[in-house]
């Protein structure tokens, strides 16, 4: 009994001394993190977050690391991923870290523009969430579901799987559909299959559906009774609701998940710095502004409001690495919904 005894105070013993052997280095590593950033005294940080969003985020880490200056560029994607690429051609390399859309990966990847970096934030993050390489990390994310009016539809009435959404009842201008939801159905096609994925859109594009542009305006339309059904962004949807309208959401299951990779530059200017700004947009203080954004956070122990935007349904990711063939899958969509 005494020999058992002691086998075990000395696994826990060894054990002990593990944790903290580990948690010695995280604390050394840490602080040489902070220190070269404190000599860098500057992080700069391009984002296609809105602006005012943007803005607090970069206050709130100022004050907690006041020794390091935050400079913010902010712009759309695609202005975006020309900005990168035509200063690298210049020979300019300004940022240190980027967050924008999941198509910019590969570009950036391909020039060798990336830096591959795993935050210890990672450990709170789903592994589907992140790069196994370490290239990026989803900052935030927004998911594909079917909305509906709820003054047109009964709840019991709503399609509540892909298969039913091609009821005839939908037909003739009842659904809103995107004209630019080229990631829905890259995403599909990675769980699904090409074939079946390409032969679904097909059948929904035989329903007739409105195709128009962006989420705001369509979701907006939606509540004022325009369509009865919309494909569109969960959290555009949800922040109606929670002001009243007459609009509610469920998930087709697996529901695709747009991913907004943040990124580090491969030739940061302040590299201590870049990972400093990364590790804090990607810890529970960092992600919980995202919930006061009404914005999607990924974190396991920050909870989207309401939980329902990430929780409790299948969900397959309209990855990064998927964009390899987005040239082909944008022209299919095209070519599916006659949109050219």
């Amino acid at each position: 009994m005494r020999r058992k005894w002691l086998i075990v105070l000395g696994l826990f013993l060894t054990a002990l001394v593990s944790l903290s052997s580990l948690s010695w280095s995280q604390t050394v590593l840490n602080s040489k993190v902070i220190e070269g950033a404190k000599k860098e005294g500057q992080v700069v940080w391009y984002s296609t977050m809105t602006l005012d969003q943007s803005k607090v985020v970069v206050d709130r880490f100022q004050k907690k690391y006041p020794f390091i200056k935050p400079e913010l560029f902010r712009t759309g994607g695609g202005p975006l991923l020309n900005k990168i690429l035509t200063e690298a051609r210049g020979g300019l390399y300004a940022w240190d870290v980027v967050v924008g859309r999941g198509e910019m990966v590969l570009p950036l990847k391909e020039k060798n523009l990336l830096a591959t970096y795993r935050s210890p934030e990672t450990k709170m993050i789903d592994k589907d969430l992140t790069d196994a390489k370490g290239f990026w990390t989803a900052y935030y994310v927004n998911a594909y579901v079917l909305g509906w009016n709820t003054k047109l539809v009964k709840k019991d009435q709503v399609p509540k799987t892909y298969e039913a959404l091609l009821d005839p009842k939908w037909k003739g201008g009842q659904i809103s559909v995107d004209t630019e939801a080229y990631g829905m159905l890259q995403g599909l096609i990675g769980v699904w299959g090409k074939e079946k994925a390409v032969a679904y859109f097909k059948k929904l594009a035989a329903q007739e559906p409105v195709p128009k542009r962006g989420n705001t305006e369509r979701v907006q339309l939606a509540v004022a009774g325009e369509y009865p059904l919309i494909i569109a962004y969960n959290q555009t949807m949800e922040r109606m609701t929670q002001r009243g309208a007459p609009i509610d959401w469920l998930p087709l299951e697996p529901a695709v998940v747009q991913v907004n990779p943040a990124m580090i530059a491969a030739k940061a200017p302040h590299p201590n710095a870049a990972r400093l700004f990364a590790d804090f947009i990607l810890s529970k203080e960092g992600q919980e502004m995202l919930r006061h954004f009404q914005r999607i956070p990924v974190r396991k122990d920050v909870e989207p409001d309401p939980p329902r935007l990430f929780r409790g349904f299948k969900r397959v990711l309209e990855s990064p690495e998927g964009y390899k063939n987005f040239d082909e899958t944008v022209k299919l969509y095209l070519d599916i919904f006659k949109l050219r």
